[in-house]
C-alpha cells in the first residue's frame, strides 16, 4: 500500500508536498481553506518563545538619572563606569 492509502498509485508531486490530507469526505473549498487557516495560526502561536532583547547602555532611558558624585582621587574616571 502506498501512503495515501491507494494500492498501486504513486503520490503525485503534489500530494508529497500536502501538510494535510483529507481521508475521508469530500470537504468544499471553503471548509479546506477554514482548515488551513486554522492550522496556519495553531503553527505560528506554537513558535519558540521570544528571546528578551539585550538593551544597550547607550540607549538605556535610566542613565539621564544621575547618581550621586564621590569626590576624591580618581572620581573623573569612575564617572564613566557601568553602574
Amino acid at each position: 500500500m502506498t501512503p495515501l492509502g491507494r494500492p498501486g498509485e504513486e503520490p503525485t508531486p503534489e500530494e508529497r508536498r500536502a501538510l494535510f490530507r483529507v481521508v475521508r469526505g469530500e470537504p468544499t473549498d471553503e471548509e479546506v481553506a477554514a482548515l488551513t487557516v486554522v492550522l496556519a495560526a495553531a503553527a505560528a502561536s506554537a513558535g519558540e518563545p521570544a528571546v528578551p532583547s539585550v538593551r544597550d547602555r547607550w540607549s538605556d532611558p535610566t542613565a539621564r538619572f544621575r547618581v550621586p558624585l564621590h569626590p576624591g582621587p580618581g572620581a573623573w574616571t569612575r564617572s564613566t563606569w557601568p553602574r
